[in-house]
């Protein structure tokens, strides 16, 4: 039996709204020696018959189906059942251009030490102009492994990944329920080499407000974790960088983000990230200041703030 040389893993779950288009651009590729593993996670929609009348139509796609276990578990599931030289991932609800795999395999096969091959993108679905199509900037350079720390630099949908690198990365982390693609970039291209595609080629919709990146704590908290557990597999890592440097990247960028939440006056979300940053003792006086009430019970720390509000002394930043 032949093998792809790409396996696509696109986990589902209540995605048959958006199947038709992001199956559909699949199978609308310029390269054709792809698999597509589906893996439908516990959806209480028509998916999983939606994608066995895709699967009949086409033997390239295979469907797998498990209960509900979350975005990294379907993943993972489709990585074990995965067959291809290469590992391309694809959510049910975004899509790619026509050309993303052949472009994208010619790079990597362009450049054999490379294990991960990233493009541009266009976010779907943002008012204000913020849906502008992107290309990022060539990021393997000196300092790339703190460039890649500080951020994730590319959606999940936007890379092709040689599979030997993404089992040597032992997948994603199930503990994580956002950066868990973030903290898997990290670990595969913080070391090797990577390589980019100056093109736009993979789209990301937003169609609700129930997406995982609107879960501002929980996702605040998560990317603090993922890089802690860095830091601690890598100890070579902080002792490059320095202490105070480190815990800038870390607990400075949390601070921030929960300094966000606060005057935008999401109460709920600021006090988990404060006392997240508080018990790493991190920040000014200043800081402390406007934390310390974060310590308090929840109902009553929006009792206060919204007093202090009233008071007008504690005004939102302008």
């Amino acid at each position: 039996m032949n093998l792809p040389h790409v396996s696509i893993i696109m986990p589902c779950y209540n995605a048959a709204a958006h199947l038709a288009r992001s199956v559909g651009s699949v199978q609308a590729q310029t390269f054709g020696d792809w698999e597509l593993v589906a893996i439908d996670d516990g959806s209480a929609d028509d998916t999983a018959a939606r994608l066995a009348a895709m699967a009949a139509g086409d033997p390239r796609i295979r469907v797998y189906t498990q209960a509900n276990g979350g975005v990294s578990r379907a993943r993972n599931r489709g990585l074990s059942e995965a067959r291809g030289r290469c590992i391309a991932f694809l959510d049910a609800d975004d899509d790619w251009s026509p050309y993303f795999l052949a472009r994208m395999t010619a790079a990597l096969q362009a450049q054999p030490d490379a294990v991960l091959a990233y493009c541009g993108w266009q976010n779907i679905g943002l008012s204000g102009g913020r849906g502008q199509p992107f290309v990022p900037p060539d990021y393997e350079t000196a300092g790339k492994r703190e460039t890649l720390f500080a951020g994730c630099r590319w959606p999940i949908h936007a890379t092709l990944t040689r599979r030997e690198a993404v089992t040597a990365a032992g997948g994603f982390d199930t503990a994580l329920k956002n950066a868990e693609d973030y903290a898997m970039w990290l670990r595969i291209a913080g070391r090797a080499p990577i390589t980019r595609v100056a093109e736009v080629l993979a789209f990301y919709h937003f169609h609700s407000d129930t997406q995982a990146s609107s879960a501002h704590a929980r996702a605040a908290l998560d990317f603090a974790d993922a890089q802690l557990d860095y830091l601690a597999d890598h100890p070579d890592f902080p002792a490059t960088l320095g202490t105070d440097r480190v815990r800038q990247m870390v607990f400075g960028t949390l601070l921030t983000r929960g300094n966000e939440c606060f005057w935008k006056r999401n109460l709920k979300d600021a006090r988990l990230i404060f006392r997240r940053v508080m018990a790493a003792r991190y920040g000014r006086a200043t800081d402390w200041l406007r934390m310390l009430p974060a310590l308090l019970p929840e109902r009553a720390y929006c009792r206060l703030i919204g007093t202090l509000d009233r008071l007008g002394s504690m005004r939102p930043a302008r």
